[in-house]
């Protein structure tokens, strides 16, 4: 029996995964159970008075050890045993966590005194913590804090305008792992809170039925039209991705279904990935719960989280539109036909989950007529969940409560990642404060761009998808809200306009080779190139490059203005969408030769500026919308005349 319990690797001792097993669960229910209880003001019930801090160091106490009891040092490493030193690795992590979560009223008064007591644990949870990242996410994120930490440390170093105060590293220790800054500061607080609670309530979705509802919801709606295949993986995809906090999770979770049923069709391989990870990533910014970039933002900008939401629609939506009518017409071209009748589910089983629905209303009904905070309003809507799915269950099943009790082991496991890159994306946020490098950065980026909004959209635009390669969603917005937004707002820009910018174009980076996460995911399951799904990705999701650039320049697509001014630029946003996505499908009524593709383009990008993105706007406006349906009359026309003579 305790051979079975020890093992030995390559590494030495370790601990068999069926002990550690376990422990692990029970670690990530304990996260999870803590978060819920917090959200829920359950500590002041029973009258305990704790800083916020101590309640995000629990979550950081389950979580580093459950990183090193799941997360192998290398790729390949022994997937039956624990080696000694990831548990070695996993006490010493929580030891300092404890430490720091026990102590934090007295320790939070020391960090400029620089005791021991202070920056011992504190380097401690820096160290370990990076090393679980770097399990969790690769090196590219820790290089990155790596090197803001360098800054702090030798900033007296770097020439010029970016030259910072050097930290003493004793104090910067103390600091990071302590400080409401650090660590322990804001994106903490939003994961800990809002994202547990979210990724539970989608956890559930799956365990209840409720992700294979949409989709069948999806193939119901769309599977009966040409290219249904394609539409239900842009719906189901939208649907599941607002959710899921994660591109690649999204194209994981829904394009084993949806890829193989769109090449069924005959949609060439790396196509099919393209949409599937066009459709994922647009997830993470499609209203009412987008990804958790959401969440972070309202704190960001300390606006409530609905006006975030409201703000971020209508972008969204031209986003969906523009794919939606790719899919439409590329099937057209390619004379793909409609899902056959015997996959498509029966209306009156597909109805039996209308009760899924209800859920969603709760939540969309709490977070803007009641106001409640997101992780209480995903709470109720988790428990209406639950309750309708074990009344009602789903196509004649129902879950069982142990499948129930286990999403809270299965959410703990899932916001690993997340909890991790939170505590990191804190390390910069300290070393932005200490050093004063935010200041030095806006003002270099400002000089850079030579006081034009037009020059820093673009430089902000390359820099925000190159430091979005490689790294998960959260990385990439804390990043970027910190470095980048506050110059865009400084040059003018609507402070919320910003955040959506960079947010826009770090996530464009998931399907934007050289290193398009989200694209080689789908790749890998349609068995596709993956360069050329990165390249075929690039062009469907051509209205997320064009998009923020309007809604920067003009605030109306963002629903910030006068509402006449608003419905206007919603209308001719969707015509110059359709138009621009006829032309990359080379179709419209039929087949587009070069100039009329050219053509349609043209109109179409003259009808997507706002009336208010510039003096004479109007103009492009109604020039880009008279035309595009001058052009539309046309072809429709010519087809017709074809098909008559053709007779």
């Amino acid at each position: 029996m305790e051979r079975d319990l020890i093992k030995w690797g390559g590494t030495g001792p370790g601990l068999s995964r069926t002990v550690t097993g376990p422990v692990a669960d029970a670690l990530a229910a304990l996260a999870t159970l803590t978060a819920v209880s917090w959200a829920l003001s359950l500590q002041r019930v029973v009258d305990l008075d704790l800083y916020p801090q101590q309640f995000f160091a629990a979550i950081l106490f389950f979580v580093l050890p459950l990183a090193f009891l799941t997360l192998p040092l290398r790729r390949g490493a022994d997937a039956e045993m624990v080696p000694w030193h990831d548990l070695l690795l996993a006490l010493i992590g929580a030891a300092a966590v404890g430490y720091v979560m026990v102590g934090y009223p007295t320790l939070v008064l020391k960090i400029f005194a620089r005791p021991p007591e202070v920056w011992v644990p504190g380097l401690v949870i820096i160290l370990v913590t990076l090393e679980a990242l770097r399990r969790a996410t690769g090196w590219a994120l820790v290089l990155i804090i790596s090197a803001f930490l360098l800054y702090a440390l030798f900033g007296d170093l770097v020439p010029g305008r970016l030259q910072g105060r050097p930290q003493n590293w004793q104090l910067l220790s103390g600091y990071m792992a302590v400080d409401s800054n650090g660590i322990l500061g804001l994106p903490m607080s939003v994961a800990s809170t809002v994202v547990v609670s979210f990724i539970l309530f989608g956890v559930l979705l799956g365990i209840t039925g409720g992700s294979r509802f949409f989709t069948d919801a999806a193939m119901l709606g769309m599977g009966r039209f040409r290219g249904g295949s394609m539409k239900i993986a842009v719906i189901a995809s939208g649907l599941f991705g607002s959710i899921s906090g994660s591109a690649v999770a999204n194209v994981v979770g829904t394009g084993v279904v949806t890829i193989p049923m769109i090449k069924k069709d005959g949609y060439p391989a790396h196509k099919a990935g393209a949409i599937e990870a066009v459709a994922s990533t647009g997830g993470q910014l499609m209203p009412p719960v987008m990804g958790a970039s959401a969440f972070l933002m309202a704190e960001f900008l300390a606006l409530p989280y609905s006006q975030i939401v409201l703000a971020a629609l209508v972008p969204a939506l031209l986003y969906y539109v523009a794919l939606f009518i790719q899919a439409d017409l590329e099937a057209a071209r390619l004379g793909i036909r409609r899902v056959p009748q015997s996959e498509i589910p029966e209306r009156r089983a597909v109805f039996t989950g209308l009760h899924f629905v209800l859920a969603f209303a709760v939540l969309i009904y709490l977070l803007f007529w009641e106001r409640f905070q997101p992780e209480r309003a995903a709470f109720w809507a988790a428990l209406v969940l639950i309750a309708t799915a074990l009344l009602l269950g789903y196509r004649g099943e129902r879950p069982g409560l142990r499948r129930i009790v286990s999403a809270l082991s299965q959410t703990g496991h899932g916001v690993v990642e997340i909890i991790l890159i939170s505590a990191a994306s804190g390390l910069v946020i300290g070393v932005l404060n200490i050093t004063g490098l935010s200041f030095n950065l806006t003002y270099v980026l400002v000089q850079i761009g030579g006081g034009s909004v037009v020059v820093l959209l673009a430089l902000s635009a390359i820099v925000c998808i190159i430091l979005g390669m490689g790294l998960p969603t959260l990385g990439v917005y804390v990043l970027l809200a910190a470095l980048v937004a506050p110059a865009l707002i400084q040059l003018g820009i609507e402070p919320i306009a910003a955040h959506l910018y960079v947010l826009y174009f770090g996530m464009m980076s998931m399907i934007t080779p050289p290193i398009a996460l989200a694209a080689f995911a789908a790749a890998a399951i349609a068995k596709a190139p993956a360069m050329a799904t990165g390249w075929a990705a690039m062009r469907f999701g051509w209205s997320a490059y064009v998009i923020p650039v309007l809604f920067a320049f003009s605030p109306t697509l963002i629903l910030i203005g006068e509402p006449t001014e608003i419905g206007l630029a919603i209308v001719t946003a969707i015509v110059g969408v359709w138009l621009v996505s006829a032309a990359l499908a080379g179709f419209f009524a039929g087949p587009l030769g070069r100039g009329m593709r050219a053509a349609f383009a043209l109109a179409g990008l003259a009808a997507l500026v706002p009336a208010g993105a510039f003096p004479g706007a109007v103009l492009t406006d109604v020039v880009g919308v008279v035309a595009g349906i001058a052009l539309m009359i046309l072809d429709v026309v010519r087809r017709r005349r074809l098909a008559e003579g053709a007779a």
